[in-house]
């Protein structure tokens, strides 16, 4: 690591930065994490870089990157301050200290200054829907746990701070959301200072957030008629923030926060499969970029006093905590050459960012060190770290989310309903309609509307009657969550149905790993074809498609030395028409590099045909996925079956989806060990298609 001067031109002081070059490493990487005090340090490694990046005023923090997003640059800059403040302010509850906690005080006096709009510093009052109300969240928490801020503002900030932060976000309009959550922290944060907030809106907020509530500890980011069930219900907003209400406005709400917090036992025992033995959280959903955030749920149970639910212990809680933060300490592409965080997951990438995803939006991140809030006395603290897997069953059914969860084969993996986001959003059906999520390889975005290559369909099946140019997904569906059984025991399955076209439907079955078959789990689509014929192309799992020993493309699957490649052959975009680049479906198609992933056709196996008799057949292939569409590899390859239903048909394509990833342990050559240990079609679904 190397140090510079950054002098800002705006300001005659001069002051220090952090510059990484062609080999330093973050001092975020370089922290050994052991304890409350490590995880202290680890906190200021986000902060410090921060500094040149302030305003004179400390009231915005215009971080590099320069990208726009769908609101404006002050409301941009104005995140880029207050997102740092939940780690700030979590430090500061909790008995820490930081050099720069003023900075936050100074700022926050003239960001509310309407004296301060010719210095560049005021923040402006927010408009309905306006982005500055989720940013007073922090602000609202940070003035109900951390002394000294209300005094430290003086009495003329204290009215400003009341005017902006309390008058007008009760007077405008808020998403019908969790957003909701932010104005209640806005109102709390006044109320525990003695400053002028509003009760009734304060109550009417928290009563309208119950209709989101859907049961079994589950609240949905949204009304009746929406599902969508992503991190925002558990550790981004609404889990997280209850946990918080219940702490801090207890005495005043005994009902809710006891409420709050039987929730929260119940959503844990859901929730904790969402997290591997290696700290790998299973990307779902939007909003992932704020990365580590993912884990703020667990540390909010510890700080809100919850009793935990058998079997979880505290250790099997902190141990959750400490190793996602160290696994996410080995992604060392995720900062900027200024050390700041960047927008994406584990390396920069704008293809999967939301359009609200400012330079400092991923600073929600810091939500993740709310455990430093929680006293150093407590079990969390004091307890050896645990392996929850030791005492959580490998698979299990989540009926409020939509998900089957399982650990098996070397990762944690949801299959997922299809969820769908009730607005417009950039990938919406990678996010939330994919079959399948992994802790291992993450889920891949579109990065145009052209070919495979850009709609890089990883754990999707898509259709096209364009020849292949363009291609549409499961994005909406009408989902059920059954149980079946082929006499070895009870099974969950996922039924969803969906229409690509109004004239073309499917019905997917999605069939979890089996303990015999552990790498393996089973898609099943029945397709209708009623008014037009449609090529199809199912996805498995995207890996990284580039050796080991000198970053060039996969060749063929060597099974002597390298044991990495894939099969078939892995050809270029514009070489599609290589004829070693296609297999029969049967064989399957795989790729080797960080693991292995495949797919294979299995619907000859259960002899399905078409009106005229005919078994239809897939070939398999690999598509080589533009760049920068994974979360996880900027360069991947996907396994791919593909097809073709004629107008007017009806095909059954059965699909094995094959995944192994690295690990500890793992020996390159066994990654394909379960390869040719297919799960067999259970009994019920070779009725199913035989009717």
């Amino acid at each position: 690591m190397s140090t510079t001067d950054n002098t800002d031109n705006t300001d005659t002081n001069t002051r220090p930065g952090l510059t990484l070059g062609y080999t330093t490493t973050h001092p975020f990487s370089r922290t050994p994490l052991t304890d409350r005090a490590s995880v202290q340090h680890l906190l200021t490694t986000l902060l410090d870089p921060l500094e040149p990046f302030f305003s004179p005023g400390h009231a915005r923090v215009r971080l590099p990157g320069g990208t726009a997003v769908r609101f404006d640059q002050t409301a941009s800059e104005v995140e880029g301050f207050a997102r740092p403040l939940w780690g700030v302010a979590f430090l500061l509850a909790g008995g820490g200290e930081y050099r720069g906690s003023e900075w936050w005080v100074e700022g926050l006096r003239n960001g509310t200054d309407p004296e301060t709009e010719k210095e560049g510093e005021y923040w402006g009052y927010p408009a309905d829907n306006d982005q500055r109300m989720v940013e007073m969240c922090p602000l609202g928490f940070a003035l109900a746990v951390v002394p000294g801020i209300w005094e430290g503002i003086g009495e003329r900030g204290r009215g400003n701070v009341e005017r902006w932060l309390g008058n007008s976000i009760n007077e405008k309009n808020m998403p019908n959301t969790n957003w909701l959550w932010f104005r209640v922290f806005a109102n709390l944060g006044l109320k525990k200072n003695g400053g002028q907030f509003s009760q009734e809106r304060l109550d009417a907020d928290i009563k309208h957030l119950e209709t989101f509530y859907r049961g079994d500890g589950w609240s949905n980011d949204g009304p009746e008629g929406i599902h969508q069930m992503d991190y925002y219900s558990s550790s981004f907003a609404i889990h997280f923030l209850q946990l918080l209400y219940a702490k801090l406005a207890g005495e005043d709400d005994p009902e809710n926060a006891a409420e709050f917090k039987k929730r929260a036992q119940l959503a844990a025992l859901d929730l904790l499969h969402y997290y591997d033995e290696e700290g790998r959280a299973i990307p779902f959903g939007r909003s992932v970029g704020y990365r580590f955030a993912m884990v703020s749920f667990w540390g909010a149970l510890a700080y809100a006093d919850v009793e935990l639910p058998a079997p979880l212990t505290w250790g099997m809680v902190k141990g959750i905590v400490m190793r996602h933060l160290r696994w996410w300490q080995t992604q060392h592409d995720i900062w900027s050459s200024s050390g700041t965080l960047t927008i994406g997951y584990s390396y920069p990438c704008m293809y999967m960012a939301e359009n609200y995803n400012s330079p400092g939006s991923p600073y929600w991140a810091c939500l993740a060190f709310i455990c430093l809030a929680v006293p150093e006395t407590h079990p969390f603290w004091t307890s050896k770290e645990e392996d929850h897997w030791a005492v959580s069953p490998r698979i299990k059914a989540l009926k409020q989310p939509g998900h089957i969860m399982s650990n098996l084969g070397g990762h944690c993996m949801l299959l997922s309903s299809g969820q769908a986001c009730s607005y417009p959003m950039k990938g919406t059906h990678a996010k939330y309609g994919a079959f399948a999520y992994s802790s291992a390889f993450g889920y891949s975005v579109p990065t145009g509307l052209f070919t495979l290559e850009q709609y890089a369909l990883a754990s999707q099946l898509g259709l096209s009657d364009d020849e292949g140019e363009s291609w549409k997904t499961r994005r909406l569906s009408t989902s059920t969550l059954e149980t079946r059984s082929d006499g070895e025991g009870a099974l969950p399955v996922l039924v969803s149905l969906w229409s690509p076209f109004r004239d073309v439907h499917v019905k997917t079955y999605l069939l979890p790993p089996r303990e015999d078959t552990p790498n393996w789990h089973l898609r099943a689509h029945q397709i209708r074809a009623e008014g037009r014929e449609v090529m199809t192309a199912d996805g498995g799992f995207a890996i990284r498609s580039s050796r080991a020993k000198d970053g060039r493309m996969l060749g063929v699957y060597d099974d002597k030395v390298t044991h990495e490649g894939t099969r078939p052959v892995l050809v270029g975009n514009y070489d599609l028409a290589t004829p070693a680049g296609w297999a029969d479906g049967r064989e399957g198609a795989f790729g080797v590099s960080v693991g292995a992933v495949g797919v294979k056709a299995l619907e000859g196996d259960v002899i399905v045909g078409d009106q005229t008799g005919e078994t239809k057949k897939r070939t398999a292939m690999l598509v080589n996925a533009d760049p920068n569409s994974n979360l996880i590899e900027g360069r991947t390859t996907i396994p791919t079956l593909q097809g073709t239903v004629r107008k007017g048909e009806t095909v059954w394509y059965v699909t094995a989806v094959y995944a192994k990833p690295s690990g500890e342990g793992v020996e390159r050559r066994e990654y394909l060990s379960g390869w040719d240990k297919v799960p067999e079609v259970p009994a019920w679904l070779r009725k199913e298609i035989a009717q």
